[in-house]
């Protein structure tokens, strides 16, 4: 037998460190070719670590929570010598022999606990099934009672149509709108909405054990919600940005009125010849990269007492996501794009932001961050 060393792979070029979320895999378990293992979190985009080679888990090197950086050994795997991967009918063998491997075959299995073990004591049987599914997908099925045939109906966005995470919970989440939640009028504290889980679906099921005591009102409706991981994380860095440097808000007004009457003018000859809707963030950001060229000195962040002045325009945009949270996709040397371009950027990442689909390195580098809050009606404002 062999061991096989799994490193943190690089996810990005300005990404060095992750931090391990959750280990889809406990020592003792078996591992398939491309199966996850673990999954990891980078800044706010989430991201599944898959096996390269067959074989049994038999150590990890780090806990759930530590940070981790990219390169590091993170688990050792156990593996035939003339297991890696040398052809797709030796794949089929290996995957083919694994899943028909019950639990207590596996060695030292039974001495690996967790806080679900009664929840999957009868999981379904996938070999029916020409799908692939990760270890991750089979457990929030397993655990939101989805049978195979629902599984199997799901459209995957993955690579040769698998289906993601994300594509799992945003089926969990449309079951659920379509179900009465009778149970909301069991108590004083109402459900937490069902974009609350989404960060961590297999940890729902212990959430009625860590409820506190019921809140006193007079209606006696009030509701608790727990945070997420993003929302924790957008505190954190408010919090952070605050205590850096001092804010200084001023407003200047400024005539638009031609700027509207333009674009309104050629906004639906723009999407005939680009295939791309016109909004009035690509204008205004091109409109901030003129005048950060004009005065660098706006493009520039703080370090103790150092002032860093950026050589790159790097333009983060808010972007607002169905669960409410906000994250920001990071244009890159935006002052060499010109106007289509910075539609096509902008439009691109906003949908792939709603979507979950955002690579680790498209949220890093931002200089200056640019956040529209009068979709909202609102005439001004002081984002964080």
């Amino acid at each position: 037998m062999a061991q096989y060393e799994l490193l943190l792979p690089k996810m990005g070029e300005s990404v060095a460190e992750a931090t391990i979320i959750k280990w889809v895999k406990q020592p003792g378990d078996m591992i398939e070719i491309d199966e996850s293992v673990l999954e990891i979190a980078t800044d706010k985009v989430d991201s599944e670590v898959p096996s390269p080679t067959a074989g049994k888990l038999v150590k990890t090197l780090f806990n759930e929570d530590d940070v981790v950086q990219v390169g590091e050994v993170i688990a050792i795997i156990e593996t035939d010598a003339n297991a890696f991967p040398v052809a797709d009918a030796a794949v089929e063998e290996v995957a083919e022999s694994i899943h028909e491997i019950k639990a207590e075959d596996i060695p030292g299995i039974s001495k690996v606990g967790t806080a679900n073990d009664h929840e999957i004591e009868a999981p379904m049987d996938f070999s029916s099934s020409s799908r692939f599914y990760s270890p991750l997908v089979k457990s929030i099925a397993a655990e939101e009672n989805i049978s195979l045939d629902e599984l199997d109906q799901i459209q995957g966005s993955g690579t040769e149509g698998r289906v993601t995470k994300s594509d799992i919970l945003e089926f969990v989440d449309q079951k659920q709108g379509s179900e009465p939640k009778s149970e909301v009028k069991e108590g004083p504290v109402a459900n937490a909405p069902a974009s609350a889980p989404a960060a961590a679906p297999v940890q729902k099921a212990p959430a009625p054990a860590s409820k506190p005591a019921p809140v006193t009102s007079v209606s006696g409706g009030d509701e608790i919600i727990e945070m997420d991981r993003m929302r924790k994380l957008i505190a954190d860095h408010m919090v952070m940005s605050k205590q850096t440097s001092p804010h200084v808000t001023s407003f200047v007004e400024a005539d638009v009125t031609n700027l509207v009457k333009w674009r309104d003018r050629v906004k639906d000859s723009f999407q005939k010849r680009e295939g791309e809707k016109i909004t009035f963030t690509p204008i205004f950001i091109e409109a901030v990269t003129k005048a950060i060229r004009d005065l660098p000195l706006i493009n520039v962040s703080v370090n103790g007492t150092q002032i860093i002045k950026k050589r790159d325009i790097n333009i983060g945009m808010a972007a607002a996501l169905p669960s409410g949270n906000l994250i920001v996709p990071v244009i890159k040397n935006a002052d060499q794009l010109n106007l289509v371009g910075l539609t096509k950027s902008v439009n691109d990442l906003a949908k792939r932001a709603r979507q979950s689909k955002l690579k680790p390195d498209e949220t890093q580098g931002g200089t200056f961050t640019i956040t529209n809050v009068g979709t909202f009606g609102n005439v001004m404002g002081t984002p964080i």
